[in-house]
């Protein structure tokens, strides 16, 4: 079964299913900029590719969410990563993953 993970998901600090920990742990995997977690400087996703073209900022943005997630949630198994903009040229994740 796949499961889209986007940045508008809203937090659930008390997941009820393994299903929807899974899910919430990669939808903080996306939403992390590396960094900045204290104890752990390698969580998290490098936004430092935000000022490249767009085409090379998805790419570059991409490769690295897929092996954020596969290192930080291995019970996880990216199928793919979708890109939207807004008007003000912000672009947001969508991840679609599967749970073996």
């Amino acid at each position: 079964m796949s499961y889209l993970v986007s940045l508008t998901d809203a937090i659930d600090f008390a997941p009820a299913t393994v299903v929807d920990e899974i899910l919430q742990n990669v939808r903080t995997i996306i939403s992390t900029p590396r960094g900045t977690v204290a104890l752990h400087r390698d969580f998290g996703v490098d936004f430092g590719a935000v000022d490249a073209p767009m085409a090379q900022s998805q790419a570059m943005l991409s490769a690295d969410l897929i092996a954020a997630i596969q290192r930080d949630e291995p019970r996880a198994v990216v199928q793919s990563v979708t890109w939207s903009r807004t008007a003000a040229g912000v672009l947001s994740p969508t991840v679609t993953i599967s749970i073996p």
